[in-house]
């Protein structure tokens, strides 16, 4: 995909908000023409494959999408934040921070905390670092992950995964595997794009919240939170069950 293609997609998005799309729409652009090429029953599979398996590695392309000042009028994230509840001295393990939309923030809202931008882009972590430097804030921590391993170098109370969820694999076992990063009252919060959302990413690729839910379900977790403000997003806040059962469990 190259930079240039982005502008014209979203030219062709009837959305007032399409200069403030997140990756998942920009990566679109660079899916049409295969997926154009594909038999009509592959044609949404492979758009899907691509955008899950894309590198965010160009810093300064990602960032004019992802801090773009528009995304905040459907991101909420300061409503995300105080739903979220925080302490002031809270740990938090942001997963796939890209260029530190919400690291940042989370710094600036839990001044005694230690926050972790967790990223498997090299790039993505140094800009991150580079960030909180320049703002000052000590309290953040770039931390390279891979695939399947976040690599939080200590337990949290909050591991927040915003529009990450869908480009994970087997992703019952990686929060499973996750549980071992959480603190005794530990929350797992997810926020993802709804398949009936006018921007987001192929549709192919967009999980459904009962999904969702099942996913965390066999990995151990019960829903205890969902919150309905996000206009696009699910908003799904869930808590390891002791005895790690509880596949598709939820909380009224």
């Amino acid at each position: 995909m190259t930079v240039s293609r982005a502008p014209a997609y979203a030219k062709r998005m009837a959305h007032p908000l399409r200069s403030a799309f997140l990756c998942a729409v920009v990566l679109a652009a660079g899916c049409a023409h295969r997926a154009a090429h594909a038999p009509a029953s592959t044609a949404g599979d492979a758009a899907a494959a691509e955008h899950i398996h894309h590198r965010f590695e160009d810093v300064e392309q990602w960032a004019a999408v992802f801090d773009a000042p528009e995304r905040d009028a459907w991101q909420k994230p300061d409503e995300v934040l105080a739903a979220l509840a925080l302490r002031p001295d809270a740990r938090v393990a942001d997963i796939g921070a890209g260029t530190g939309y919400f690291t940042l923030r989370l710094s600036r809202a839990l001044p005694r905390g230690r926050i972790h931008g967790v990223d498997v882009e090299v790039t993505m972590v140094r800009h991150l670092e580079e960030r909180a430097r320049t703002a000052g804030l000590s309290n953040v921590v770039g931390v390279l992950a891979t695939a399947d391993d976040p690599r939080v170098p200590e337990p949290v109370d909050l591991v927040l995964v915003v529009d990450t969820y869908h480009h994970l694999q087997a992703r019952p076992d990686y929060f499973r595997r996750l549980r071992a990063h959480l603190r005794p009252g530990g929350r797992v919060a997810v926020i993802d794009f709804r398949p009936d959302a006018p921007i987001g990413p192929p549709p192919g690729a967009r999980v459904a919240r009962e999904q969702l839910v099942r996913e965390l379900g066999e990995a151990g977790y019960r829903l205890t939170e969902e919150h309905t403000f996000l206009p696009y997003q699910h908003f799904l806040v869930f808590t390891p069950v002791e005895d790690g059962s509880g596949a598709g469990a939820e909380e009224r």
